[in-house]
């Protein structure tokens, strides 16, 4: 069976979300806190945590961090913020997901199988190399021009998608299909942030792309600059 930690302060929401799970199959295990959080992550090894950011003893994109240093656990992250600094800083933090309240129990689940999808994928053996650029996916690391390039984890399965399928254009559904398992409306933000931010450590912008380049209304392509300029 799934288990399932539910991280909530507030005891309304953390009773009708453990039980509407139980309701559905999962094996459930509540903290009320951040510290408790960690306690329970490290003892019970869940497959999923469900994180509040809204914690009474820490913030809730510490707790993240630190789930993050646990291991690589899905953290889904739960807020009652939907503005895009929020949803950045949670995705950037090292969340698989995010889900603003409130919500419905059939789309948390969708979302909790969609993440626990992505453990069990197979992962290529062989390095990647598309110019410069050499992905090595047992390692999950990248180098461009031989210098290693720091990524996160969903950052890094962006770029080995793209990569994979080096020269051909992605759509944002596929990309979200492909890296993140899912099609739920909105979610063509998440790949938008990513994108930008790849950009950034590949030393390129939207302005001026060497590797990642739009093709707008349809969707992006990553290409070896030395031999196709992108056109």
């Amino acid at each position: 069976m799934t288990s399932i930690l539910v991280v909530e302060d507030d005891p309304g929401i953390r009773m009708a979300l453990s039980r509407g799970l139980r309701d559905r199959g999962y094996v459930v295990t509540t903290a009320e806190s951040g510290l408790a959080a960690l306690e329970v992550a490290a003892k019970a090894e869940p497959d999923v945590v469900l994180l509040d950011l809204g914690l009474p003893d820490l913030e809730g994109l510490q707790v993240l961090a630190m789930l993050r240093g646990l291991g690589d656990t899905p953290v889904i992250v739960i807020t009652a913020q939907d503005d895009d600094a929020t949803i950045v800083r949670a995705l950037d933090a090292g969340a698989d997901d995010y889900v603003v309240k409130p919500f419905g129990l059939d789309q948390l689940a969708a979302r909790m199988r969609a993440v626990l999808r992505r453990g069990t994928a197979s992962t290529p053996d062989a390095t990647v190399v598309v110019g410069e650029l050499e992905l090595d996916p047992r390692a999950r690391s990248v180098r461009l021009a031989g210098e290693p390039v720091d990524l996160s984890r969903k950052e890094f399965d962006l770029l080995l998608a793209l990569a994979s399928h080096a020269g051909q254009v992605m759509s944002k559904r596929q990309l979200l299909s492909d890296v993140w398992q899912q099609a739920f409306g909105g979610g063509e933000r998440t790949v938008d942030v990513h994108l930008s931010w790849l950009r950034r450590k590949l030393g390129e912008s939207a302005a001026e792309p060497r590797y990642l380049h739009t093709v707008r209304g349809v969707g992006v392509r990553l290409v070896d600059p030395r031999t196709d300029g992108g056109t």
